[in-house]
């Protein structure tokens, strides 16, 4: 009977979409982290009958067309703004809007980072929180006391030998065409890919391009409660289609018994 390997493929779906929601529960802390969701679609049709298919000059309405169950079409990002979150850190930056930061993996390839969670490298350099270097490359000077960044991502510094604020570096932002493209490495990081097009870098707050706020972060944008809420509706979804299966287990259990 079919219908095991519609209820089957129905299980197999929904143990996508529990697993995931608790990817996105598991990184509710994670900063600058986007809440993902599943998209399903239904499995190639049996035609029975094609619709419109003639017979003595009458042609069917609708056919038969029996399905042969769910699969899962993809899994994407909701780029949705997360909460800013202030840490009083001089060297948090979060973005406001759309961009990522570019940063310089040690391969020499560039990965894309929504987490500006920054410190100083042992040269001064301001680096990911793996230690990838910030691009461009912003250095800030020994004997700095006071580090501004501006919301269009300018970097001054004022030492101890000098009150007038002087410019380092200016921070740049990466955007997509498609940024759902974009092949997630963990660790907070994307690459570039076909599907995401090429990066186009400009300064914060040009046009198409988010702002950027110092002394904060950006935390993550899962809800709690939706994801409750849909972990709960995936819960009864599969226990639906386990339903299923013990019903035709049970009928086809009958059926082998008839005499």
């Amino acid at each position: 009977m079919r219908s095991l390997s519609i209820a089957s493929s129905g299980m197999l779906a929904q143990q996508t979409n529990v697993d995931v929601i608790s990817h996105n529960i598991a990184n509710m802390n994670t900063t600058g982290f986007k809440r993902q969701r599943a998209e399903f679609q239904d499995l190639l049709y049996q035609q029975e009958t094609p619709p419109g298919a003639g017979n003595d000059g009458a042609r069917a309405p609708s056919g038969i067309q029996i399905g042969a169950g769910v699969k899962t079409g993809a899994i994407y990002r909701i780029e949705q703004q997360g909460a800013l979150q202030q840490t009083g850190n001089r060297y948090d930056i979060a973005i406001e809007g759309r961009g990522y930061f570019p940063v310089t993996l040690p391969s020499g390839e560039t990965a894309y980072t929504r987490d500006g969670s920054f410190q100083l490298s042992d040269q001064g350099e301001l680096v990911s929180a793996q230690g990838y270097a910030v691009q461009p490359g912003i250095t800030i000077p020994q004997g700095t006391v006071d580090v501004t960044i501006s919301k269009t991502g300018e970097v001054q510094v004022r030492t101890s030998g000098s009150p007038t604020p002087q410019t380092v570096g200016q921070i740049q932002l990466a955007t997509f065409i498609n940024d759902a493209g974009l092949q997630a490495q963990g660790d907070n990081l994307f690459l570039e890919s076909a599907a995401s097009g090429q990066a186009s870098l400009a300064n914060p707050g040009e046009p198409g391009f988010g702002t950027v706020q110092q002394g904060f972060v950006e935390g993550s944008n899962v809800n709690p409660v939706e994801e409750i809420t849909a972990l709960i509706s995936a819960q009864r979804a599969y226990e639906m289609n386990s339903r299923v299966v013990k019903t035709v287990d049970e009928m086809l259990a009958a059926s082998s018994q008839l005499r």
